[in-house]
């Protein structure tokens, strides 16, 4: 394999656990729901034990995906978690209070009462997605930072970041905003999905597909409205020199110039679609699975065309030719290849989340349960 080959197979994994991440959202996106799609307290507790049952997974492939950012592309972990900061610790401030949450609102004697955890769930199921989609809206709209390339093995600051706010302006970009509101609510979509799949319980599955609607609506307004935006605005694009330029229409080129990630990309919106189709038209409690195939890819032939085919997946606003991109941020060759031969475990590791996914969704959360299990979050 040569470097260049090392350099896009390491991109093409974090892209995957990107994308794995968004689609596992939906437990922030059925926790937002605690309080105005149940009708009881009963309900309740049954959304706060469905989403429990997964939380664990949603947090590990976050720190997955910052921990393979950081093995493969070293300088994009310095110059983003070291200089945007204040949206990386935010992001994962809200993470923290859902896994509090999960550990002491059923805990006989907590001080605070469960409707206090579970308001912390709802502050997660918001700011949460909507910090990542700000965070990853930067991939495409730029950020403040300047990088000395000349520093590196010199013990210098290799990136700095120009910005006062340290990655909270990117919270004034307008299209940052559009895709983190889009994320927050295909998060909520996924959620109502995966609330049908997973709870047995048949008064609750009008109000659920109600819901999927209520979110799927503006969903596809905000994705749309990005789409629709970066298939048509300028890129950040680097030559054979490594010299950065703007090129119009630069991720549409992407598209067109990589067919099967133009592919990628279709299968997924239409797996989003046809899961949002089973549970409105077909009133099936099974749209979870094309949707969640459908995000997954989606997101992943987005960050492909971010970090493919010669484009600056992290630009800088401040100094064109400080712009991150595959070749001048990753690791070295040796680390690289090293880390694909750990890699090929990957598929056994997969196949027992998938085996433990089933093992805990059998027979499904029921009111019955809730009366007689001693175990609940």
């Amino acid at each position: 394999m040569t470097y260049t080959l090392l350099q896009e197979y390491w991109w093409f994994l974090v892209s995957l656990l990107a994308g794995l991440f968004v689609f596992l959202t939906f437990v922030q996106g059925a926790n937002t729901m605690i309080f105005s799609l149940a009708g009881n307290e009963e309900e309740r507790q049954m959304i706060v034990n469905s989403t429990g049952r997964k939380w664990e997974l949603t947090f590990t492939t976050l720190v997955t995906f910052g921990g393979a950012f950081f093995a493969s592309f070293p300088l994009f972990y310095s110059t983003s978690f070291g200089g945007a900061y204040w949206v990386w610790m935010l992001i994962l401030f809200s993470f923290i209070l859902q896994a509090v949450a999960y550990e002491f609102q059923s805990k006989p004697g907590n001080v605070f009462g469960t409707a206090v955890y579970r308001r912390f769930l709802l502050i997660n199921g918001i700011c949460g997605p909507l910090l990542v989609g700000i965070a990853v809206g930067t991939f495409f709209n730029g950020a403040e930072f300047v990088v000395n390339h000349d520093a590196m093995g010199d013990g210098l600051t290799i990136s700095t970041w120009t910005g006062c706010a340290h990655g909270l302006e990117a919270v004034l970009q307008p299209w940052n905003l559009v895709l983190g509101f889009a994320i927050v609510m295909l998060s909520r979509t996924l959620g109502a999905l995966y609330l049908q799949n997973n709870l047995n319980d048949e008064a609750m599955q009008e109000r659920l597909r109600r819901a999927v609607f209520a979110n799927a609506l503006p969903f596809l307004v905000f994705f749309l409205a990005f789409a629709g935006r970066l298939l048509t605005t300028q890129g950040w694009a680097v030559d054979e020199q490594g010299v950065v330029s703007l090129e119009d229409y630069k991720y549409l080129h992407n598209f067109l110039e990589m067919p099967l990630v133009l592919l990628l990309f279709l299968i997924g919106v239409v797996g989003v679609l046809a899961g949002l189709f089973m549970s409105l038209v077909k009133k099936s409690r099974c749209g979870i699975w094309p949707a969640g195939a459908g995000t997954t890819l989606t997101v992943l032939s987005l960050f492909l065309i971010a970090g493919w085919n010669n484009t600056c997946y992290y630009p800088s606003l401040t100094d064109m030719q400080s712009s991150l991109h595959l070749a001048n941020s990753c690791s070295s060759e040796f680390t690289l290849y090293a880390m694909t031969l750990v890699s090929i475990l990957i598929p056994f590791v997969l196949a027992y989340i998938i085996w433990a996914w089933r093992s805990l969704d059998v027979p499904g959360i029921t009111r019955k349960e809730m009366a007689q299990t001693d175990h609940k979050y």
